[in-house]
């Protein structure tokens, strides 16, 4: 089946195309239908296949329709997120397809000054996409009048409903004076969260589950490599030597972890950028549009950015610390493998962090291959990326290890 013979927009279908997007994925297919029937949906499906194209394909077409017969109807729908990253990303998607459509997509977060926000909602908006902290404040200003939305959308649905953000649905949903379809997607989501979500739409609500044996998409293929945590930075200079035209994105577990596994790397020759929570906005999304543009190879995040990084062609995940919390790993690899493109995810694991490699293992359903390292190539690759001052002398060390390699395969 094709987007050309779902009964849309004809506008949306060529905007659909012209991004490449011919045939729905699976979340897609089974989302879509129920969505512009005006049913609750609950869906769960891995990172990285198409969730937001899921609910942004509907709710396009229904305010499409909206238009054709009444005229400045207001904020139609909310797409409530759980941070900047994830709001900036929807917004493009939603500037994509719902171009010379006369549909207003946009984003309210925190962390930039409001007076732009506030021009942009006073000349009209059909779609917001918004984090709660800001999204309330602006309610509070009245620059937000929610009395016509008909659609709510929580994305990221696992983390808008833990502690601290299940008050703001519930809050929002009572602010609402029209009956409303709710829509929850989520990649990860636990039982006593499902429970909170269920108690949130319509006991009609379709639920929708793709792969629920398996969290990460099929696309990505899992490794693990056991080094010391001291040693981590070696082998990461030694990785990206060997991988100088791919796109990595490092997870690591600290803003201070981050900044200094960017400094290990500066001094060896190698740039990298970072972005984490205390940077404020605007550098933020430079550094995301850097690494997107590919001016820039290595990224370098905190889990801030886990759910809210959708750059094409990431072709490595580095989980250079293990996450603290399992459904963590299923969002960062869902960095790389999106769409139809396929990825690879590399844990380094230190003797400290087995048993978190063990929740993550049980989590997925299935143990990660294991890269095997050889003691004479472990202690070879800290002595000599220790030693080694510029790219030239590591490019050398490591012809010259090739060499020690081949001698002894040969017996010479």
């Amino acid at each position: 089946m094709k987007f050309d013979t779902y009964a849309i927009n004809s506008t949306l279908k060529k905007n659909l195309k012209a991004q490449g997007l011919i045939r729905p994925t699976d979340i897609q297919y089974k989302a879509i239908p129920s969505i512009l029937k005006g049913e609750d949906v609950l869906a769960i499906a891995q990172t990285g296949t198409g969730k937001t194209v899921a609910f942004a394909v509907p709710v396009i077409d229904i305010i499409l329709n909206l238009k054709k017969t009444k005229k400045d109807q207001g904020i139609q729908s909310i797409i409530m997120v759980p941070t900047r990253e994830l709001a900036v990303q929807i917004q493009d998607v939603f500037m994509a397809l719902c171009r010379k459509t006369r549909v207003n997509p946009f984003a309210v977060f925190g962390g930039v000054e409001q007076e732009h926000q506030i021009q942009t909602l006073t000349k009209g908006v059909d779609i917001l996409i918004a984090t709660p902290g800001r999204m309330f404040d602006l309610i509070s200003q009245k620059a937000i009048d929610i009395r016509q939305v008909k659609i709510l959308i929580l994305d990221e649905a696992d983390q808008m409903l833990a502690k601290g953000f299940f008050d703001d649905i519930q809050c929002i949903k009572r602010l609402l004076k029209q009956r409303h379809q709710t829509l929850f997607f989520s990649a990860t989501i636990d039982k006593n969260i499902k429970k909170l979500a269920y108690s949130q739409v319509k006991s009609s609500a379709v639920r929708i589950q793709i792969s629920p044996e398996d969290p990460v998409s099929k696309n990505v293929s899992h490794y693990v490599l056991f080094v010391e945590m001291d040693d981590k930075r070696f082998f990461l200079r030694k990785f990206i030597r060997e991988n100088p035209e791919s796109k990595i994105l490092v997870f690591v577990r600290t803003t201070v972890r981050a900044e200094r596994v960017a400094k290990a790397l500066e001094r060896a020759g190698i740039n990298a950028l970072t972005i984490y929570g205390k940077k404020d906005q605007d550098e933020r999304l430079a550094v995301l549009n850097r690494f997107k543009q590919g001016d820039d190879k290595i990224l370098i995040a905190t889990d801030v950015s886990a759910r809210g990084i959708d750059i094409p062609n990431v072709d490595y995940v580095i989980n250079y610390d293990l996450p603290e919390q399992k459904e963590i790993y299923v969002h960062r690899v869902g960095r790389t493998g999106r769409g139809r493109s396929k990825g690879k995810a590399i844990s380094f694991c230190s003797s400290e962090e087995k048993d978190l490699l063990t929740q993550i293992q049980d989590f997925l359903g299935k143990e990660i291959e294991k890269i095997t390292v050889s003691k004479d190539e472990y202690t070879f690759t800290v002595e000599v990326t220790e030693t080694s001052k510029n790219i030239r002398e590591m490019i050398l060390a490591n012809e010259e290890w090739e060499k020690k390699k081949g001698r002894r395969k040969t017996g010479k």
